[in-house]
């Protein structure tokens, strides 16, 4: 639903020719989901053409190994097995086309788990990221499909590199991509944490943070916003900004001092804060060069000054649908971006 369509995403934004392949029917299952997932399709599919096939069906296969034998880049999605019992494992389609990049995404990678089946949810899970992200004893996943996406874009990392090994070899290869590895990297700082300290990572949930001030405050008119102080520098920027000397007290002198004594640390700064309106502590920010942000929900960014100004909001849904929706941040981009595809017919392309 995700990770294959991200990575292929990728790689349409950098100006490849992508063809999605749907099942025969109603195409893409993910062109129909309602809730949390009726963005998806959209999301993940602009900048690509589209067939639907038949996989079941001699006529459907032998059509997919005539695009495979093509291609530059064969993406796959499916459970462990699913296409070699097809004829469109790796060992089949790079015998047809030896030149061929084949990116093989699943759940997990060799191993106890690989017959699995997962999604961004069981592998946050199982990683501990939904137990550092929830509040305390409360496991929360995050909210957007981050290994999934971060899935996809080691993928085509990963096809990057096959693809200048290529140039070298003039061979492809198989690489391949994991959820549950993905994750296990994530989590990776909380695992060293651990190594180094010599005790287990308790959830960000609980306040326990590397610098003093890191936290959401509440403004005098009632806005959420969060300020960073992660520097000796920047703590001094802050308190002078701010003039206050309550802030200059011995035990808050230097980094780890402020760390440990966050207990009233975070209570007083709320204090200082919350006398202020939000767009004053914004600008006294910005013109110290504190990190700062307004808590905002997705909804906001449509109308995002900097992301507009930089032509990261496009109108890109499919159907004919005219809304806007925000391109891939840190895209490279060379064309326009085109919707995701209409809904397909079987056997035909889309473009």
């Amino acid at each position: 639903m995700v990770m294959g369509p991200s990575c292929g995403l990728v790689l349409a934004d950098l100006g490849a020719e992508v063809i999605k392949v749907e099942p025969a029917g109603k195409g893409d299952p993910t062109r129909h989901l309602t809730s949390t997932g009726a963005g998806f399709f959209a999301s993940f599919n602009r900048n690509k053409k589209s067939v639907t096939l038949d996989l079941a069906s001699p006529e459907g296969i032998a059509t997919a190994k005539k695009l495979v034998a093509t291609a530059d880049v064969f993406i796959e999605n499916f459970r462990p097995g699913a296409l070699e019992a097809k004829g469109l494992g790796y060992e089949a389609l790079s015998a047809a086309n030896p030149r061929l990049v084949y990116c093989s995404l699943k759940g997990f990678l060799t191993g106890p788990y690989e017959k699995r089946t997962a999604l961004d949810e069981v592998v946050q899970m199982m990683s501990g990221l939904a137990y550092m992200t929830g509040p305390v004893g409360k496991p929360l996943r995050a909210g957007a499909p981050v290994n999934d996406m971060m899935g996809g874009m080691f993928g085509a990392i990963a096809i990057l590199a096959a693809l200048r090994d290529r140039d070298r070899t003039g061979r492809g290869q198989l690489v391949q991509g994991g959820l549950f590895e993905n994750a296990a990297w994530l989590v990776s700082t909380h695992m060293m944490q651990e190594a180094v300290l010599g005790k287990p990572a308790i959830p960000m949930s609980a306040g326990k943070r590397a610098w003093g001030v890191y936290d959401i405050f509440t403004t005098a008119d009632g806005k959420s916003l969060f300020v960073g102080v992660v520097t000796e520098r920047q703590w001094e920027l802050f308190t002078d900004a701010l003039g206050e000397e309550s802030l200059r007290e011995p035990a808050y002198a230097t980094n780890n001092d402020r760390s440990r004594a966050r207990e009233t640390l975070i209570p007083l700064v709320q204090t200082i804060l919350g006398r202020r309106d939000c767009a004053t502590i914004e600008a006294m920010c910005e013109k110290a060069g504190l990190p700062f942000a307004r808590v905002q929900t997705p909804s906001d960014l449509f109308d995002d000054p900097h992301l507009n100004a930089g032509g990261m909001i496009e109108q890109v849904l499919p159907d004919g649908k005219d809304d806007a929706h925000p391109r891939a941040a840190g895209a490279v981009r060379r064309r326009e971006a085109r919707p995701a595809p209409a809904a397909a017919e079987a056997g035909r392309t889309q473009s």
